[in-house]
């Protein structure tokens, strides 16, 4: 599973062209499932996101996290970041989960945020074309990758 975390001033993410969800300071994540990922990695994935200190305190240094902070957190689902671009110029996208895996993992990596305790959690709506706007803050951006972690 992949988190492209960015921390932001505000975002918004605006679905089919119709519904607009927003958020203000804290962070956007962008979420990729893949198809060996497993419901375990979707809970200690929403765990880390939520407690991963990347604001700065009162000394200019990132130790304090969203939830230390009261602050906002965006959902979005992106499985393009399950790209493999090894091989030609054409992204293939096999490595991506399929449903119902797809589905599952993005819902609970959901609740689990939620659950450790942020306030205002939004989200996008998985499957539908959307357009995500956000003024990051730093800028500050990471990737985190659980099929890393497994290898470390």
């Amino acid at each position: 599973m992949k988190a492209v975390l960015q921390r932001v001033k505000n975002a918004s993410v605006t679905i089919n062209g119709a519904e607009t969800r927003t958020i203000g300071q804290g962070l956007l994540i962008l979420l990729g499932v893949a198809a060996t990922d497993t419901l375990d990695d979707a809970k200690l994935l929403a765990r880390k996101c939520a407690e991963l200190r990347i604001f700065e305190d009162e000394n200019e240094k990132l130790n304090l996290s969203a939830l230390d902070l009261g602050y906002d957190i965006m959902i979005v689902s992106n499985f393009t970041l399950q790209a493999d671009t090894k091989k030609g110029r054409r992204p293939s996208f096999i490595a991506a989960a399929k449903l119902p895996l797809s589905v599952e993992a993005y819902e609970l990596f959901i609740q689990c945020v939620r659950e450790a305790g942020i306030a205002k959690v939004e989200t996008g709506e998985f499957g539908a074309e959307m357009q995500i706007a956000l003024v990051n803050d730093g800028p500050v951006t990471l990737v985190l990758d659980t099929e890393e972690w497994k290898r470390s």
